[in-house]
């Protein structure tokens, strides 16, 4: 009876690891990014400190789904450009890290489109982008 419970914890075995090889799970949320030009200041998270701009200008404003009434101040994502309206628009080998510095609603500048997840800078949507569009479609991931 031993040898027949054999090939059936093989069998098990060999189906879990092909779901844990070609099926993991994404930690990451989809969204959409449209981006905004100066003047960024006055910001609702940071006033008029000029500090709180990352040096590498990759920095935005949040939209009303991860604003969190303001505790998204000073958290950094990870961001790619997944699909456009446009093909070709996106720049998928570009991942970046941003930081919230902003709300979208209330910002000084209004952004390329309404309604969007993530307001990015000039700079940060240029990276994954073509800044010619208005908006596109984004993973991103605290």
């Amino acid at each position: 009876m031993p040898n027949q419970q054999r090939p059936w914890r093989l069998s098990l075995f060999i189906v879990f690891f092909l779901v844990a090889t070609f099926f993991n799970p994404s930690l990451a949320d989809v969204g959409t990014a449209a981006h905004y030009s100066p003047p960024y200041l006055p910001t609702a998270c940071f006033g008029n400190d000029a500090s709180q701009f990352p040096t590498n200008n990759l920095f935005a404003a949040a939209g009303d789904g991860i604003w969190d009434n303001g505790a998204s101040c000073g958290r950094q994502y990870l961001v790619r450009c997944i699909s456009a309206a446009t093909p070709g628009t996106c720049n998928p080998s570009q991942t970046i890290q941003i930081r919230i510095v902003d709300r979208a609603e209330t910002s000084v500048s209004r952004p390329s489109a309404n309604g969007a997840t993530i307001i990015l800078s000039n700079t940060a949507f240029g990276a994954i982008a073509n800044p010619s569009a208005a908006s596109v479609n984004i993973e991103f991931q605290q």
